[in-house]
């Protein structure tokens, strides 16, 4: 009796060690696609619409004051910034690393930071919701490292 009971045991922690990866993997697949690929490295807007959230905001700390950046004035700023590049102009790949993923049912906090060039430029802190369409940012805030 007492091994059947550790069998199950074993079984279900498995089984909820491998959901937690799965929804882990999730969390990542979206903060790549539609942050690090779609917005620092010149990626499709389309992935950007479809990791971000339409409510989304970034709250930026400035002059002592928090003032939100909505994702439509951004994916404008965006749009804006590519079609003045010039076709010469060099883009620098931006690399992340996740230091934690964080889920909690539907809620998640992901803390990553980017690199350009090999030097360390922002930590993000990223919130994500679970939708039925599946994970989604719907915040963010940072640090500019110097």
């Amino acid at each position: 009796m007492k091994a059947m009971r550790f069998v199950f045991i074993l079984l279900f922690g498995a089984q909820g060690l491998f959901a937690q990866s799965s929804e882990e993997e999730a969390v990542k697949n979206v903060v790549t696609s539609a942050y690090v690929e779609g917005i620092q490295n010149n990626g499709s807007i389309e992935d950007i619409r479809k990791g971000f959230h339409p409510s989304f905001a970034m709250l930026r700390f400035m002059e002592n004051s928090v003032k939100p950046y909505p994702i439509e004035e951004w994916i404008t700023a965006i749009e804006k910034r590519r079609a003045e590049a010039k076709p010469d102009t060099k883009v620098v790949r931006t690399d992340a690393n996740f230091l934690d993923v964080d889920i909690t049912g539907t809620a998640a906090t992901v803390k990553l930071e980017l690199f350009r060039e090999g030097k360390k430029t922002f930590t993000d802190y990223i919130v994500l919701y679970k939708f039925t369409e599946g994970w989604r940012i719907v915040s963010k805030t940072y640090y500019r490292h110097p």
